[in-house]
């Protein structure tokens, strides 16, 4: 969407605050011996308690409340009783939803307790690439650009991006355009970025895998050659300078 007026603004801002809030709660939140059940009910109730519904599960009857992805998951991980959170396991937690009519979308990884399995290295390089490219966005930028930066910066450090995710458009519904917002650069993508148009910019920063492939359970993926992937996703408005993070509560970039 493009924002027009304070209302959208305000919507807009009223429903980052939800699902960045949430997903700052459930990083605090998550421990070892947990659920990943147990930790989406909470993330549920507190979006319950905003006003806010599920944005996978209201778009796509997605099996649970948030996405949460462990270890080998690179996203869509469905929360189940099964899956206990372990000492050094590296965790996505990808939150978006509707309120009032408006839609935004964050998602952090992040490492429960002690770094014993070496993930800070990777989650520290996807942090760092959401910083630069949300730093260089501004109306008049070729997303492509974007793309370059963010691979280039993936490459610097040892990693790879995943070639079949991207980041996308929101507002009024969960995927808008500009869809397809890569982290690699396509020559072909001519786009460039839109003063006052809203965007969730996210990475798929990768170990050795540069596709995700799904798994049997229709959700879940993982990637083509194995290994981990981390992921970092604010919601923003694209402006003449720099951009308005609308999901900066959540404090993934701290």
């Amino acid at each position: 969407m493009s924002i027009t007026n304070e209302s959208e603004l305000a919507g807009m801002q009223k429903a980052s605050e939800a699902v960045a809030y949430t997903l700052k709660e459930m990083i605090n939140y998550a421990q070892p011996g947990m659920t990943t059940k147990e930790l989406d009910e909470f993330g549920a109730k507190i979006l319950s308690d905003f006003g806010a519904k599920s944005a996978p599960y209201l778009t796509y009857g997605f099996p649970g409340w948030t996405c949460i992805s462990v270890d080998n998951e690179f996203c869509h991980g469905i929360p189940t009783e099964e899956r206990i959170l372990k000492e050094g396991d590296l965790i996505n937690i990808d939150v978006s939803a509707e309120l009032d009519g408006f839609w935004a979308d964050n998602g952090g990884s992040f490492i429960i307790g002690k770094d014993i399995n070496q993930h800070q290295k990777l989650v520290d390089a996807s942090k760092f690439i959401l910083e630069k490219a949300i730093s260089n966005i501004k109306g008049g930028v070729k997303i492509s650009d974007i793309g370059f930066l963010m691979e280039s910066e993936a490459k610097k450090r040892g990693f790879k991006v995943i070639k079949n995710l991207g980041g996308h458009g929101i507002g009024r519904s969960l995927h808008e355009q500009p869809d397809e917002l890569m982290n690699y650069k396509n020559r072909f993508d001519n786009r460039r970025f839109k003063k006052n148009s809203v965007v969730a910019i996210e990475t798929f920063i990768s170990t050795s895998s540069n596709l995700a492939v799904e798994l049997n359970d229709g959700w879940a993926m993982i990637g083509n050659n194995g290994g981990y992937m981390a992921q970092h996703e604010h919601t923003i408005v694209v402006t003449d300078g720099k951009p308005i993070i609308l999901t900066e509560m959540n404090g993934i970039l701290n």
